[in-house]
């Protein structure tokens, strides 16, 4: 089957060109695989007469991007007119993965993913068809996935390249996304019947196969769980709730802890680039305007899945409190022992005094844990909500707090003395401030960096345009531990006047500014917010405030700054 075509190869990108040498007319051969693909697409049986034609086919190279642009090619009734084949390949697919040939699992996992893509793309624009009937076919759609869920656990599971342990993660992934709305997805409802949650579970409990397959496998089990979790009973939320797999559970934390630990580390490279004068500034600032953007926003997407399976885990599974406060230090490059024959003996300075080697660790390999990790990422992500994007992950990040503050057990691990963390917390430039990023800060309790990040947030985002919702949650997180420790009767060694001052300073800018923020919010809720945060200082301030000092400070603070109040209640 060839046809002529001129020399330049316009169709290059759907079919592989081969042009024969000596043609007078430069003739052009398909590849094997398109030909077979043509005359599926045709509606022809390829498999009639030849009992080895699935076991050749699976061994050829699969061209994925030509099954989904034909099925984009194809109408509503050409497609239906092809649904014999789609199904036949559907479980020709499913039945060589049952099968041990890596080969033909490959393509054939290839093959199901650009059926899938295919035939889902084209009913987004059209929905006179049903995906699942065109695919599988309704008689067989629960028996083959029946047969496919069972390859899924058995290759996850057993002894296998992990390479093919990825490849099939990902077809999962493509499976469960394949709309834009998670709970239209009714292929979903067969994945519900056949569980895949014990063979993601295993994952991320092996330390060896969480390091490649972790971030698919959460993310995975992450998309499972929205699946119709506010309609239905949905097994994936049940088992994710009750879940206490010590293992596992560290496990999770430690795959988010790395993919937000690689996002601060790539914000603070970013913020860290060496500049060689001003043309180099000049240059960046052009720059800037077209790409930096991007990358920046590229790079707060790329965890936008990470902090969803974050709030998932913390927000139905109350074990998991104990995985996100776990120390532990950061792994580090060792160099084997020296020889004692070898050994350098200690060198002095000019006036001959050894210097001491045995310094304390450095910033980045003292003990952290995800709560940590997360408090730093959320210091970068709230600096900026100008657009939706970034708004969406500063409110699923000050919601994540929120659900840690409310969690006795947490708040217990975040006040205890005995437990001091160094929380790199980065804080936006201004006009008024050049701040410096603060490589190794004090070791404190975690409530005082919380405290930080709230008081920092308040400051930083005081404009007409303010972020209301954003605020209210800030103010719900210092609320609720205030709460806390005035249920525990903790007195937090913190300098509270920042606070008062960040409060005072919102209240301030909220009066000058009410009519115009009148009208886009309900700012009379977030002002009633801030004076019950200031009543229980009043009230209960004697049970945790650290000394006497700090109640008289409160009081002066309010004294010195009673016209704001006043103001307040003639609103």
């Amino acid at each position: 089957m060839s046809q002529e075509t001129p020399v330049a190869g316009g169709d290059r990108k759907g079919n592989a060109v081969l042009l024969r040498k000596g043609s007078a007319h430069k003739m052009a051969l398909k590849e094997k695989i398109v030909q077979i693909y043509e005359a599926f697409f045709q509606g022809e049986d390829m498999s009639a007469g030849n009992a080895n034609f699935w076991d050749e086919l699976f061994l050829l190279k699969v061209n994925t991007l030509y099954i989904e642009t034909e099925c984009d090619k194809l109408t509503g009734d050409g497609l239906v007119q092809v649904k014999d084949n789609f199904n036949m390949m559907f479980e020709r697919c499913v039945e060589v993965i049952k099968q041990d040939n890596s080969v033909r699992t490959v393509n054939a996992v290839h093959t199901l993913c650009a059926l899938v893509r295919g035939i889902y793309r084209k009913s987004l624009k059209d929905n006179a068809f049903d995906a699942i009937n065109l695919l599988i076919g309704f008689d067989n759609a629960e028996s083959v996935f029946q047969s496919l869920v069972e390859s899924f656990n058995r290759i996850l599971s057993g002894d296998f390249p992990v390479a093919l342990k990825q490849l099939l993660l990902k077809f999962m992934l493509v499976l469960v996304s394949v709309t834009e709305n998670i709970s239209q997805n009714t292929l979903l409802e067969y994945v519900l019947i056949n569980s895949v949650y014990e063979s993601l579970i295993a994952v991320l409990g092996s330390p060896v196969l969480r390091q490649a397959l972790g971030v698919d496998a959460i993310l995975l089990l992450t998309l499972l769980v929205q699946y119709r979790k506010h309609e239905s009973a949905n097994p994936y939320i049940v088992k994710l709730s009750i879940l206490d797999d010590e293992l596992a559970l560290t496990g999770y934390a430690q795959v988010v802890s790395i993919a937000l630990s690689d996002f601060n580390s790539d914000y603070k490279a970013r913020g860290t680039e060496p500049q060689s004068g001003w043309f180099s500034t000049l240059a960046n600032m052009v720059g800037n305007m077209f790409v930096g953007e991007e990358k920046e926003m590229a790079a707060v997407k790329a965890n936008d899945s990470v902090l969803l399976a974050l709030y998932e885990a913390i927000h139905l599974n109350r074990n998991f409190i104990t995985a996100l406060t776990h120390a532990h230090t950061p792994s580090i490059a060792t160099t084997p022992p020296s020889s004692p024959a070898t050994d350098i003996p200690p060198t002095g300075d000019s006036s001959g005094h050894s210097l001491d080697v045995q310094t304390s660790p450095e910033p980045d390999h003292l003990p952290t844990n995800l709560l940590v990790t997360f408090l730093e990422y959320t210091s970068i992500v709230i600096q900026d909500t100008k657009d939706e994007t970034r708004y969406n992950n500063a409110r699923l990040c000050l919601i994540i707090m929120t659900c840690i503050a409310e969690d006795q057990y947490a708040n217990s691990m975040m006040h205890d003395i005995n437990m001091n963390f160094r929380v790199p917390l980065h804080r936006l430039p201004m006009r008024h401030r050049k701040v410096k990023f603060e490589a190794s800060p004090p070791s404190r309790p975690l409530a005082c960096a919380v405290l930080d990040l709230m008081v920092e947030f308040i400051m930083s985002h005081l404009m007409k345009t303010m972020p209301v919702e954003l605020y209210t949650r800030c103010l719900g997180i210092c609320h609720r531990i205030l709460c806390y420790q005035k249920k525990c009767r903790v007195r937090l060694q913190y300098p509270w006047k920042s606070l008062w001052t960040a409060l005072i300073n919102l209240l301030k800018f909220i009066l000058s500014h009410e009519n115009h923020l009148l009208k886009k919010s309900n700012v009379f809720h977030m002002c009633s917010k801030i004076v019950n945060i200031f009543n229980l200082f009043i009230t209960y301030g004697d049970t945790f405030l650290p000394n006497p000092n700090s109640y008289d400070e409160l009081y002066y603070e309010i004294i010195r700054m009673h016209q704001v109040f006043d103001n307040v209640y003639s609103m």
